[in-house]
């Protein structure tokens, strides 16, 4: 098939709080477009706060897909992501409609953008189990240099301290005996991709960051915290260590005073965005556009006409 010939698909990314909601909602209504959730914490119910999910209302305005999918204390992969995201933009080009893949989990929209052949090794609860106790007792730096000389080629992508992805790639190995990087092989999706990055300056990006967050703490954040704990959803839980719900249990165990706790959010924010753009920067066919343009929406639909042609 020609490429020209190929259903199209818009993906807007870009660090928490710059403004993807705003424009992929805007697009949609302009382009009879329909939204699929890129964000790796908005997959879960009951945690509509601090995740910065879109609101009902806005859920109304557009159609949107993979959103309150599961249940915090249910298991979720990768994999079973991109096929989810994958079955929900065919569904929505086959109603010649215009899919727009949204959010700022990076890994999420490069398994999907540039077709991520992912290992389907489901979890294995006895190896991680034994995994983690090893991170505990010796550091996850142990972990890390045994990941170190099995595949230094997926060690070379995870940071040192991520103890979750070094768990995930020690597992697939002992499983499956192949290193996992040799295992995720690529198969761009049959689509014509355009990836708009959303861009700001860092101190007007930290400045709505902080207004986020206050924002959210009046909106009830605390309460949502609470609420998911009185569910028996304990920290343990990967949905619990989520950004913006981790820094409230200093505090939930009277460790910590309130105020501390969402300081604490605000400089975790900070850091998580700086690590934000070197996934974005690896996605097929990405423009960038200033968030904070007048004319945001109008440069947008250009770029996407331009690169349609």
């Amino acid at each position: 098939m020609n490429e020209h010939d190929l259903p199209s698909l818009v993906a807007v990314v870009g660090p928490t709080a710059v403004g993807k909601t705003a424009l992929s909602i805007a697009l949609a209504q302009r382009l009879s477009g329909e939204i699929v959730n890129a964000d790796s914490r908005q997959i879960y119910r009951y945690m509509d706060i601090g995740t910065a999910k879109p609101t009902p209302a806005e859920q109304t305005v557009v159609p949107h897909h993979l959103i309150d999918t599961i249940t915090p204390d249910e298991p979720y992969s990768l994999a079973v992501y991109q096929e989810q995201a994958l079955s929900a933009i065919a569904q929505i080009s086959e109603q010649h409609h215009l899919p727009l893949l949204v959010g700022g989990t990076g890994q999420y929209a490069a398994a999907v953008l540039e077709g991520w052949n992912i290992p389907r090794v489901p979890p294995q609860p006895e190896v991680r189990a034994r995994l983690e106790a090893e991170a505990d007792a010796q550091g996850t730096g142990a972990l890390y240099g045994r990941l170190l000389a099995l595949d230094p080629e997926a060690a070379s992508k995870i940071e040192p301290n991520n103890r979750r992805r070094i768990i995930r790639a020690l597992e697939v190995f002992e499983i499956t005996g192949t290193p996992i990087s040799t295992q995720q092989t690529k198969t761009p999706p049959p689509y014509r991709i355009v990836t708009l990055w959303l861009t700001l300056n860092r101190m007007t990006l930290y400045r709505r960051i902080d207004e986020r967050v206050d924002a959210m703490i009046a909106a009830g954040l605390v309460a949502e915290v609470r609420g998911l704990l009185d569910r028996g959803y304990d920290w343990s839980l990967p949905a619990m260590s989520s950004l913006g719900y981790k820094e409230f249990r200093p505090y939930f165990e009277s460790a910590a005073p309130l105020d501390e706790c969402i300081q604490r959010l605000k400089f975790n924010t900070h850091a998580f965005v700086r690590k934000q753009d070197m996934w974005f920067k690896r996605l097929p066919h990405c423009v960038q556009l200033p968030a904070d343009d007048p004319a945001l929406l109008d440069r947008a639909l250009h770029e996407i006409a331009r690169l349609m042609r």
